[in-house]
C-alpha cells in the first residue's frame, strides 16, 4: 500500500499506543487513512506500530500522560507537524498489583491515578485547546473507560476507581466541549486478549474467591468500534459504548 493511499487528511492522537489495544487502535485509524500521532512512555514499541503500519503517517512522540509539561509538549508538537487535531483516543493506563486493598503502598494507589485519571485529564485538556481553535473548529475525544467502570475484580480498587471517574470525566467533556464542537464518548471494553490480559486465559480470581478461565475476544473488534465511534460525524455521538467477549462474566451475577 502506498504511503497516501487512502489518506483522509484527518488526525488522531493515540496514547498508550505502543501494545495492547492502542496498539490495534492505532494500526486501524492508520489503515483508515488518518494520520497518527503515536503517544507512549517509550519509543521503541511506538517505532515498531510505525513500521508495521506499512504508512509514512504514524508519528512516534514519546510522551509522559501524568506529566503536564510532557503532555504541553506532546500537544504543541502534534499542532507544529499536523496543525489540527481531529481525534484523541485516552487510553494510557496501568493497574496495581492485586493486592489487599489495606496492604497497597500509596505509591502504587498514587501511580494508577496519576497514569488512567490524570493522564487521560491532561490529554483532554491539551486536545481541547487544540480543537477549539482550529479551523473548522471541534474534533472528538473518545475515552478508554473498561467493563471496571462499571463493576470491580477483586483486589482491585485504585483501577476500579480511576475507571469509573473516567466516566464523570466522559460526562463533562461532552457537556463542556458542546460550545465547541467538541464530542467525547467513552468505550468500555471487557476481556480483549492483549499481552495484559493474556493471563486471563489460565484463570483469574472471581467475586465468589474462585479462579475461573474467562472468555476473550479478539482486540481488532475493539480497534474497528473505535473506528465506527471516531467516523461519525461531529453531529452524532456513541456517548457509551460497552464491547466484551459475548460470555464473560459481567451481566448477571457472575
Amino acid at each position: 500500500m502506498g504511503s497516501n493511499d487512502k489518506a483522509n487528511g484527518k488526525v488522531a492522537v493515540v496514547t498508550g499506543a505502543g501494545t495492547g489495544i492502542g496498539r490495534a487502535v492505532a494500526l486501524a485509524l492508520l489503515e483508515a487513512g488518518y494520520r497518527v500521532a503515536l503517544v507512549g512512555r517509550r519509543l521503541e514499541p511506538l517505532n515498531e506500530v510505525a513500521k508495521a503500519s506499512g504508512t509514512d503517517r504514524a508519528l512516534p512522540v514519546p510522551t509522559d500522560v501524568s506529566n503536564p509539561e510532557s503532555v504541553a509538549a506532546l500537544f504543541a508538537r502534534i499542532k507544529d507537524v499536523f496543525g489540527r487535531l481531529d481525534l484523541l483516543f485516552n487510553n494510557a493506563g496501568v493497574n496495581a498489583p492485586g493486592v489487599n486493598i489495606e496492604d497497597l503502598t500509596f505509591e502504587q494507589w498514587q501511580n494508577v491515578v496519576n497514569i488512567n485519571l490524570t493522564g487521560s485529564f491532561l490529554c483532554a485538556q491539551g486536545a481541547i485547546r487544540l480543537m477549539k481553535d482550529q479551523v473548522p473548529q471541534g474534533g472528538r475525544i473518545i475515552n478508554n473507560g473498561s467493563i471496571s467502570a462499571h463493576a470491580p475484580r477483586p483486589n482491585s480498587a485504585p483501577y476500579t476507581s480511576t475507571k469509573h471517574a473516567i466516566t464523570g470525566l466522559t460526562k463533562s467533556i461532552s457537556l463542556d466541549g458542546r460550545k465547541y464542537n467538541i464530542a467525547c464518548g467513552q468505550i468500555d471494553i471487557g476481556n480483549a486478549l492483549t499481552e495484559l490480559s493474556a493471563r486471563m486465559t489460565k484463570g483469574v480470581p472471581q467475586a465468589n474467591g474462585e479462579i475461573a478461565v474467562e472468555p476473550m475476544m479478539d482486540a481488532k473488534e475493539v480497534a474497528d468500534a473505535v473506528v465506527h465511534m471516531a467516523a461519525l460525524p461531529l453531529s452524532t455521538n456513541v456517548q457509551f459504548m460497552t464491547i466484551m467477549a459475548t460470555k464473560m462474566p459481567f451481566v448477571g451475577r457472575g
